[in-house]
């Protein structure tokens, strides 16, 4: 009875996700994240000494989530059922799996009406401009980020819960969060993201290369394993490359080439070597994979949890 408490705020929040995505009408702490690291950055990114600036700011709000998070569970601690849902409602609240399979999905069915719609659509989960986009370039792109969110959004959220429980969960979220505002090499991010964008390096090295085994199992082709090896060093992150080259090896594409941010041209290796166009079969495939992986990634996070809490 105490290994099925133990997991239960684990598989109820894990199905919230697969039901209902991202809520679109409730309070979201990653909202409350992004509020504090504005509040810092307004405050601090200016003068002198930005990356020690940035250093704090990013240990202050990564420990202080973690910290909150686990003061308050412990005062729940008496209160078992009470703890349960809030643990279930913290771990729904860090998955991200649905919604963005939803939004890659919605980006090829855009596509496929105009170029436009689909430039407008794929606009709303990629970082680069996407003014000038092919359809091929839209559809890669949204490969790429289903990709990359299986890592960020599922695979890592479930490894960090694996070691640290919720409150290492809700700490690891804060260190995306901080990542994906002002983790940037730009003029206005380079020196105050700085720590933030190494920390979140750290914090995803793991579990990118888990996320790639895991699809590459999904898959049932083992001999992608060398394919991963070759390409997942491909990329400027230490980490994105290895979920995109894990789905470029399943979809036999290629991802990577020139892209622009913020008015800037930036080149990016290529993953893998056949440059096809992709198509919506390929999303259902990549849809799959996910899927899979993500069941694996749970079911392997539940058997640690029954073990060693």
């Amino acid at each position: 009875m105490e290994n099925f408490i133990a997991i239960l705020p684990l598989l109820l929040g894990w199905g919230l996700d697969l039901l209902l995505g991202d809520p679109q009408r409730l309070p979201h702490p990653i909202v409350g994240f992004g509020k504090m690291i504005s509040f810092f950055e307004h405050k601090l990114n200016h003068g002198s000494h930005r990356v020690l600036k940035g250093a704090f700011t990013a240990i202050l709000l990564i420990s202080g989530v973690f910290v909150l998070t686990a003061l308050v569970l412990g005062l729940l601690d008496p209160y078992k059922w009470v703890k349960i849902v809030v643990e279930t409602i913290l771990v729904y609240y860090c998955l991200a799996g649905t919604t963005l399979i939803n939004e890659v999905r919605m980006v090829f069915l855009a596509v496929d009406r105009s170029i436009d719609d689909g430039r407008r659509q794929v606009g709303r989960i990629v970082g680069r401009d996407t003014a000038n986009l092919s359809p091929q370039e839209i559809r890669t792109a949204a490969l790429e980020t289903l990709a990359e969110n299986l890592s960020d959004g599922v695979i890592a959220p479930l490894f960090w819960y694996a070691l640290l429980g919720v409150p290492g969960m809700l700490a690891y979220k804060m260190v995306n969060t901080l990542d994906s505002m002002i983790g940037y090499r730009n003029e206005r991010y380079r020196a105050f993201g700085r720590f933030a964008a190494r920390i979140d390096d750290v914090a995803n090295y793991i579990p990118a290369r888990i996320t790639a085994a895991l699809m590459v199992i999904a898959s049932g082709k083992p001999r992608l394993f060398a394919f991963v090896r070759k390409y997942g060093r491909s990329h400027a992150s230490p980490n994105s490359g290895y979920p995109e080259a894990a789905l470029a090896g399943i979809l036999d594409c290629r991802f990577g080439g020139s892209h622009d941010y913020f008015g800037e041209t930036v080149y990016k290796p290529y993953i893998g070597s056949n440059g096809r166009e992709v198509s919506t079969a390929d999303m259902r495939v990549a849809v799959r994979i996910n899927r899979i992986a993500e069941v694996l990634m749970v079911v392997l996070v539940t058997g640690i949890t029954v073990l060693f809490r």
